[in-house]
């Protein structure tokens, strides 16, 4: 997002967290999904909901008269709140009510003690994505339907994640919107990390670290950032040793493979 669309969604978001404590407020990830999916594949719409220039009035009446009775009313609260911002394009408007509905999740899951696990489950799913080539081609397939991809991700997962991590990962598995996967999910694990107060650092090693070397690292990196660290670690053969860090785009670089690099440009100069 861009230009009035950040300020619009920082405005939605904030907006949100004030009604954390709202009756209706655990159903509100849901229902907020259903209103972007709706939004997402009625252009007119959109476009009519996320037009500056129409009376925000007109705009209301609308949201109201379309979803009262089938979403709650908190949930017509935000999407008429969202309404009346204004957005770059009408997709902003989608793609504000998607994240809006991710922290609302993260917020339940914060709530009830689950987000811990959560985070977990989202990296999992996404190690298992850059994993298999045959799950990429499945989640991407553009012959497969929406509601063919969201009920593999159900079946893939089940019982074997929480209800937070199984309805995100089911919704944007299945709206991708021309996103790559593993892109989605790492947005994904980032949203979940902050609700929980705390940045991401993608890890790469060619071994798994232990839980004692993750918690010198996680420390580590609190000291030079000035945040809560959570560590993911993705096995990569490619870096032949050391690791590679990246927080919050800030890249520390250790591996063998750079340093073999950086060597044989050395001696190509």
């Amino acid at each position: 997002m861009l230009g009035s669309s950040r300020e619009s969604l920082a405005a939605c978001q904030d907006g949100l967290d004030a009604r954390r404590q709202d009756a209706g407020f655990a159903a509100l990830p849901g229902e907020l999904f259903a209103v972007a999916d709706v939004l997402g594949r009625e252009s007119l719409l959109r476009s009519t909901l996320a037009d500056s220039g129409q009376p925000h009035s007109v705009r209301e009446a609308l949201v109201r008269q379309l979803f009262g009775g089938k979403v709650g009313d908190l949930a017509i609260d935000v999407v008429v709140h969202a309404s009346a911002q204004r957005w770059s394009s009408d997709m902003d408007l989608v793609l504000a009510l998607e994240q809006l509905a991710d922290q609302a999740a993260f917020t339940v899951a914060e709530a009830d003690g689950t987000l811990d696990a959560t985070e977990d489950e989202l990296f999992r799913f996404g190690r298992a994505v850059d994993a298999s080539s045959a799950l990429q081609m499945a989640l991407t397939d553009p012959s497969a339907s929406s509601a063919a991809v969201e009920s593999l991700v159900r079946t893939l997962l089940g019982d074997k994640v929480d209800a937070t991590a199984l309805s995100v990962l089911a919704y944007f598995a299945s709206h991708l919107r021309g996103r790559r996967v593993d892109a989605v999910i790492d947005h994904l694990s980032q949203l979940a990390a902050a609700q929980n107060g705390k940045a991401v650092a993608e890890v790469r090693s060619v071994v798994d670290l232990s839980d004692t070397q993750k918690a010198r690292l996680a420390t580590a990196l609190e000291k030079l950032t000035g945040h809560k660290v959570r560590v993911n670690v993705a096995i990569d053969p490619s870096v032949v040793g050391g690791i590679s860090v990246n927080v919050a785009g800030e890249i520390f670089d250790g591996t063998v493979s750079t340093r073999l690099d950086l060597a044989r440009r050395a001696l190509l100069a």
